[in-house]
């Protein structure tokens, strides 16, 4: 099924809560674009997080679950699923979102070891759960901080913050 992946994990590292603002398909869409966005961006590691590798640069890839793989997040699939989410919002949307490292020496990129996350998004009216997963890598960007990093920047589709944190009860 598009969204969910089978085989998410129970156990995962990071669950964070947050109260919203906006409707379940708004929250979607901007979580989307979010992700779309994200896939044609370069960073600095020091973007995300007080970098363990000196001189080291992020790229994003990021898929949505479609049941027992992922679909990269290109322009078509992105499109696909706006419109989905157009006619009926998700429960839950699960991602792979893998951050590749490359230390930087003058003119010379160095790829190192990447870091593979799963993340799923439950939604309920208003409320809205992020479950983080780390599969495999370095961990050079911890769950805390990869929660932290995608709230920032679905929040910075909005002219005022709509994903907000809540403690969970």
């Amino acid at each position: 099924m598009l969204g969910a992946y089978d085989d998410f994990p129970r156990n995962v590292q990071k669950t964070a809560h947050f109260a919203f603002s906006i409707s379940n398909k708004g929250l979607q869409r901007a979580l989307l674009q979010a992700c779309h966005k994200l896939n044609a961006e370069t960073l600095d590691l020091k973007d995300l997080v007080t970098p363990s590798i000196p001189q080291c640069n992020v790229i994003f890839e990021l898929g949505i679950a479609d049941g027992d793989g992922f679909n990269f997040l290109d322009n078509e699939e992105t499109n696909k699923l706006l419109k989905l989410v157009d006619k009926q919002p998700l429960q839950m949307m699960d991602f792979l979102y893998v951050i590749r490292y490359y230390k930087t020496d003058r003119e010379k990129k160095t790829p190192l070891r990447f870091d593979h996350y799963m993340l799923r998004f439950v939604f309920d009216k208003g409320l809205a759960e992020m479950r983080v997963f780390h599969e495999k890598g370095p961990m050079h960007v911890s769950p805390d901080e990869v929660v932290d990093f995608i709230t920032h920047k679905t929040n910075a589709l909005f002219s005022k913050k709509v994903l907000k944190p809540v403690d969970a009860a």
